[in-house]
């Protein structure tokens, strides 16, 4: 079954391709949606049968799809795994890809690269199953290269446009920088363990071989890759330009594929991190900041897209925060619920931006409640949840990484998340009272309708948005927290009072309602885009001047030195070698071209001084007397 899931996605992925090569030109928008569709709702089948099957007691499932590298008593084998932790993730990776895919065909529909997108769009699924399942370290990696390669062809599908490309090429180098780090980690691992086996199995059973110094570095390295792949501080300027792929990608990449993938590794390298609390701590530090920075950055921006990038950002800080802190559990539960809400989100941004006409600056759009209903309901359910309102899903999911900072005495961490998930409520309600609640921008518009394809998948994470988050609650609220037992994983425990965890539910709502009241009265009626016209303003609505200053520290030199190189270095040293080698031989054909003159008599005599001389060697080595 795991082998099915795996490698569908893959083989129609490389079937729609085949044939749209075959003729670009050819509309068969039915034949690319249904094996695009079609191999998503066969695997979210068999994912749920597992998660069934596994619900009911199953143990994890091994199964090998063939050997890939045989050397003596070394071996990688193409194998899955599916344990409890990577059955949740394909479960929900799996539902809401299709429901990404289903909005896409409404989304794309006109696109003259239709066929091509759902082959790239297939390919993601197809990636990201395979990072999830691996069996081993190894295959992970080729599933974490295969996900940065599909966001690449997908946030570059556009390529007409220039700056399309250089977000693409941005993505794709920043994640590189990630990736040396990480395949580093697997290095010093797999060196370290000294041939005792290189699946996860392997690894866990054999972790104590390891000393803490080498497993602290692993754990950075491997950690680094994260960055690059979440977006954190300092490797996460790529996320807001990937923005420039279609939408579909975008909540593809943002709620079920690629960025969570940090998260899930170092979920699934849980057994190394308890190891090393050290690193863990600074994996929350920096997921701390990261959710704060970025929600700064979110309240003064206006492009809709962007707003939801830096959500999402910050939104993955809170993840690593609880990862950080051995809080897995919480942290794999908010991956969960903020896929649905997120999802929600980018799908009714893609809404409101068709029906715009393409527009996305969210201060040229206003009263859109009235035209779009559905579309405003269902982003105001989703809107909700980001927030952490209860009862809807990311109250659970966010309360518990709070909870948790708290109980094990990390209040600076807590204190961070807290005006965080304040922060949230207000630059996340600023934009819907801006798309959907404040005056037109335009007295006359005509909206481009929506296909129902769009719309149904909104209804379906609404639901999901809402109650989503009741598999994780806790005994403060009367659950049993399903999903933590479910898991299994070697998660801190930390007590608390309920009258405590009530007091910071009740802080963390009393902060989200002000931001969510602050944002509608600047927002609500007449909203106005933020000018730079203080240094606080500009610094922010730069974005904190990092995408000038990476260009500065990294870009400017790495371009210098390569100009250098082209043109001293290639051209002077390795060129000049090469160019004045062809002027000794051309000197030396100049002496020899004296020979070939065309004269008879000279060629006789070369045959007789030949002749003359091959006589004379022979009479040497014979040792003819004269």
């Amino acid at each position: 079954m795991l082998n099915i899931i795996v490698t569908l996605p893959f083989l129609s992925s490389l079937l729609i391709a085949l044939i749209y090569l075959g003729n670009t030109n050819a509309k068969r928008f039915v034949l690319y949606t249904s094996l695009g569709i079609g191999s998503l709702v066969i695997i979210t089948t068999l994912s749920l049968m597992s998660l069934y099957d596994m619900m009911q007691g199953a143990a994890t499932i091994h199964t090998k799809l063939f050997e890939w590298i045989h050397l003596g008593d070394f071996q990688i084998e193409v194998a899955f795994m599916a344990d409890r932790l990577s059955i949740i993730m394909i479960s929900f990776i799996t539902f809401i890809g299709t429901l990404i895919h289903i909005y896409a065909a409404g989304y794309m529909k006109d696109d003259a690269g239709y066929g091509k997108f759902f082959s790239y769009f297939n390919l993601f699924m197809g990636s990201m199953l395979l990072l999830v399942l691996a069996d081993n370290p190894i295959m992970m990696f080729v599933g974490w290269e295969l996900v940065g390669l599909s966001s690449y062809l997908l946030i570059g599908f556009y390529h007409q446009d220039a700056a399309n490309i250089k977000a693409a090429n941005k993505a794709f180098m920043l994640n590189r920088v990630g990736d040396f780090g990480f395949i580093m980690g697997l290095s010093i691992l797999f060196i370290s363990l000294e041939g005792h086996g290189f699946s996860f199995d392997a690894i866990k059973a054999n972790i104590a071989l390891i000393d803490y110094q080498t497993l602290t570095l692993i754990g950075l390295l491997l950690f680094v890759g994260a960055m690059g792949k979440s977006a954190q501080i300092p490797l996460y300027v790529w996320l807001p330009d990937a923005m420039a792929g279609p939408t579909p990608v975008s909540a593809l990449i943002h709620a079920a594929t690629m960025v969570t993938a940090g998260v899930y590794m170092v979920a699934r390298f849980s057994f190394l991190y308890i190891q090393i609390p050290d690193i863990g701590l600074f994996i929350a530090s920096i997921g701390a900041f990261s959710a704060l920075f970025a929600a700064i950055i979110a309240s003064y921006q206006s492009d809709i897209k962007k707003i939801l990038a830096y959500s999402t950002m910050s939104q993955l800080g809170y993840m690593f925060i609880a990862v950080g802190l051995e809080s897995y559990s919480s942290g794999i539960f908010h991956v969960f619920t903020h896929a649905f809400f997120k999802a929600l989100l980018f799908m009714g941004a893609g809404a409101v931006i068709i029906a715009m006409h393409h527009e996305q600056n969210i201060f040229k759009m206003g009263a859109l409640r009235g035209e779009l209903k559905l579309t405003y309901i269902t982003m105001f359910i989703a809107t909700l949840a980001i927030s952490g309102i209860p009862p809807f899903a990311g109250f659970f999911s966010k309360d518990a990484i709070l909870v948790t900072a708290f109980a094990s005495g990390h209040y600076a961490i807590w204190t961070i998340g807290t005006l965080t998930a304040g922060l949230t409520a207000f630059y996340m309600f600023r934009m819907l009272f801006s798309v959907f609640h404040a005056r037109k921008s335009k007295a006359q518009r005509v909206l481009h309708p929506l296909p129902k394809c769009m719309t149904y998948p909104l209804i379906i994470l609404a639901i999901g948005s809402t109650f989503a988050g009741f598999v994780g609650v806790n005994g403060a609220y009367g659950g049993e927290n399903f999903i933590a037992h479910f898991l299994q994983l070697p998660d801190i425990s930390v007590h608390l009072s309920h009258s405590s965890e009530y007091m910071l539910a009740l802080l963390n709502v009393s902060l989200a309602l002000f931001g969510m009241t602050l944002a509608y009265k600047l927002y609500g009626h007449r909203a106005k885009e933020a000018q730079p016209d203080t240094l606080f303003k500009k610094v922010i609505i730069n974005k904190f001047y990092i995408d000038a200053l990476y260009e500065t520290l990294f870009m400017k030199p790495l371009l210098s030195l390569s100009r250098f190189i082209a043109t001293t270095v290639d051209m002077k040293i390795f060129d000049g070698f090469l160019n004045y080698s062809i002027l000794f031989y051309r000197v030396l054909a100049g002496q020899f071209i004296r020979l070939q003159n065309g004269k008879v008599r000279a060629y006789a005599l070369y045959f007789l001084l030949g002749v003359s001389a091959m006589s004379l060697f022979l009479i040497y080595k014979l040792g003819v007397n004269l």
